[in-house]
């Protein structure tokens, strides 16, 4: 099952040569969520081959080269004559400024867009995973990060040991495998603890969006697969450092780190920032736009 992130602006405020501003996409089994839509980001996404069939776009807070590029997005897809309703997310107070850049240039919808204000306390249950809001930290700013959480994975099911203790293959087994005591034809009782292994844990990508390191993102992060964190580069106010990001990756123990958000002072050499960072979380890289990271699941040896 395939999860992969593709950054689409890693610049910090304003765009530079090298870099866009803020956007990222997550796209898990062909569907496609956004994460942030600074100016320019429908572009991106044909110059690295995001699907526009997206239907969600999630704001981690409401400064303009995080949505700003919403407006010309969805007049590109109207253009194209989409029919399928649009889905905004955004922290609490966000849906007047959202309408605002809906209707900007347009008093006409060509399809249906919905904007909705999510809360740290409201998780987003979906087919197979669930987005979690969190608290950050961004000056006097409401912001949010969010985390993609996956439901726990069954164990794996012996078919080999199945056919040496005479379990027919078919209904059985499915039986079996999702945790059901079964009766065989000839009477003995089969434990689903016989056949199937331990549960596995599905895979966690946490997104600070803008942030100052904080206990929420560390308790977000714990254990994450992937933390993306802003390194902006000083201490302006509400952002952080690569070093300060990587003390919560440290403190959080994800398995990597990614830094993006980068000031324009380091869009073409990131190598100080890294170094800075690794020094700390050696398992850090700099994100640049167009890269894409694939998300394996956790290794665990067979049964």
């Amino acid at each position: 099952m395939s999860l992969t992130l593709r950054f689409l602006g890693t610049s910090a405020s304003r765009p530079t040569v090298e870099r866009n501003v803020s956007s990222l996409a997550l796209i898990r089994e062909g569907e496609t969520l956004m994460f942030d839509c600074g100016e320019g980001t429908q572009r991106q996404m044909m110059r690295y081959g995001i699907s526009f069939a997206l239907a969600d776009i999630f704001f981690t807070h409401m400064h303009a080269d995080h949505m700003l590029g919403v407006t010309g997005l969805l007049r590109t897809l109207g253009l194209q004559g989409r029919t399928e309703p649009m889905n905004l997310y955004g922290p609490p107070g966000s849906e007047k400024l959202l309408w605002k850049a809906i209707t900007l240039g347009s008093e006409k919808q060509h399809f249906e867009i919905m904007v909705f204000e999510i809360t740290p306390e409201t998780p987003l249950k979906r087919s197979g995973y669930s987005l979690v809001p969190f608290a950050v930290e961004h000056g006097d700013r409401l912001a949010i990060g969010y985390q993609l959480v996956e439901e726990t994975r069954l164990g794996r099911f012996n078919p080999e040991k199945a056919r040496e203790m005479g379990v027919p293959e078919g209904p059985l087994w499915g039986k079996i495998h999702k945790g059901e005591t079964v009766t065989l034809p000839d009477g003995r009782t089969i434990e689903p603890s016989e056949l199937v292994g331990p549960t596995r844990p599905g895979r966690r990508i946490v997104l600070t969006g803008d942030s100052r390191p904080s206990e929420g993102t560390i308790a977000a992060a714990l254990g994450a697969d992937i933390l993306v964190h802003e390194a902006t580069f000083a201490t302006e106010t509400g952002h952080s450092t690569a070093r300060e990001a990587a003390e919560v990756a440290a403190k959080a123990g994800v398995k990597k780190l990614v830094l993006t958000h980068v000031s324009a002072r380091y869009s073409r050499d990131t190598s100080e920032l890294e170094r800075e960072a690794r020094e700390i979380f050696p398992a850090t890289i700099i994100a640049r736009d167009g890269l894409e990271i694939d998300v394996p699941f956790e290794s665990t040896p067979p049964d």
